[in-house]
């Protein structure tokens, strides 16, 4: 015992003696990752994000689910919102889990994108601010979007709703003598129905989560055709414009294999950056939380700051 009260002394108190990470072994794993951490944390430490020239709309889109679609999402749009930037989430999965991680109510009763995309409401009605992150609005999603799918068919321009309700948003905010949103993230539902054509149809780029494993790769070939087809179709001007690889896991031979024949495929696109398996990502949305804002000094926050500041520079 008199041997953990002097670590405990040790630790917590303000005198030069040895810390935590003077005892580690310098050449131990962790020490290893630490150091790397700290290095990573003092490149972007007082680091200001480019403010771009004009607003940037990101539909975010995989369709095969589960690969941090709605996670890369909301934490990208808190890292550039922490920032300064101001940022706009509009979520149109009908399970509504970018709003529940910013902590945007979104049950029954609330008005939400639906309304925007079937009842021609406006944009600005539905936003809301987030209450841990200045700058970040989100447009929620509620249950009633899982039937706007059939109700949009019979729509007139179905395919040009939210772009319009975007352009329209932006009018608005003018005229009210608001800043210009600097970024726009939409998060899709893992299909490719009218929602998501939506999406397609109102941004200009593409950011693509991929995770490191290999079904991923399959799930790509065939989302590349689908915006391919948008493309000849409905939006000129929509591209690929950022991958990001989402739950690595640099113990597997096959997480380091995907990425490398994903930066094979598209060195253009693939950001530096890569995302952890982390359990602090994954624990935070049950606080209504992004992870920027749960836990800032966790591996996962500190992996999506430097997406964020990677696609800020592009």
């Amino acid at each position: 015992m008199p041997v953990a009260a002097d670590v405990s002394r040790e630790t917590s108190s303000s005198s030069s003696g040895p810390t935590f990470l003077d005892l580690l072994d310098e050449g131990s794993p962790i020490a290893s990752q630490l150091a790397n951490e700290a290095r990573r944390r003092e490149r972007l430490q007082g680091r200001a994000f480019r403010r771009p020239a004009k607003t940037r709309v990101f539909t975010v889109s995989n369709q095969k689910g589960g690969v941090g679609k709605t996670t890369t999402t909301v934490n990208i749009a808190a890292a550039l919102a922490s920032a300064g930037l101001n940022v706009l989430v509009i979520d149109i999965d009908p399970q509504g889990n970018a709003s529940t991680a910013l902590g945007i109510e979104h049950h029954a009763e609330v008005e939400s994108i639906y309304d925007v995309l079937i009842n021609d409401a406006p944009l600005g009605d539905v936003v809301a601010q987030c209450p841990d992150v200045e700058h970040l609005e989100c447009a929620p999603a509620t249950i009633h979007l899982a039937g706007a799918e059939i109700e949009l068919v019979s729509l007139v321009a179905r395919e040009q709703r939210l772009r319009r309700a975007i352009e329209n948003y932006a009018k608005q905010r003018e005229a009210e003598g608001k800043p210009r949103l600097d970024y726009i993230f939409i998060d899709c539902p893992p299909s490719l129905g009218l929602l998501t054509v939506n999406a397609f149809c109102a941004a200009s780029e593409v950011l693509i989560p991929i995770q490191c494993e290999y079904y991923a790769l399959e799930g790509l070939s065939q989302l590349l055709k689908n915006i391919e087809m948008i493309q000849k179709h409905l939006n000129a001007d929509l591209r690929v414009s950022t991958i990001l690889l989402t739950m690595y896991d640099g113990r597997t031979n096959l997480a380091a294999q995907v990425a490398a024949e994903v930066r094979e495929h598209f060195p253009q696109q693939v950001l530096e950056a890569v995302v952890p398996r982390s359990v602090r990502i994954s624990e935070a949305p049950s606080y209504q939380q992004t992870v920027m804002t749960y836990d800032p000094s966790s591996t996962g926050a500190l992996s999506y700051l430097e997406a964020a500041a990677e696609i800020a520079e592009r």
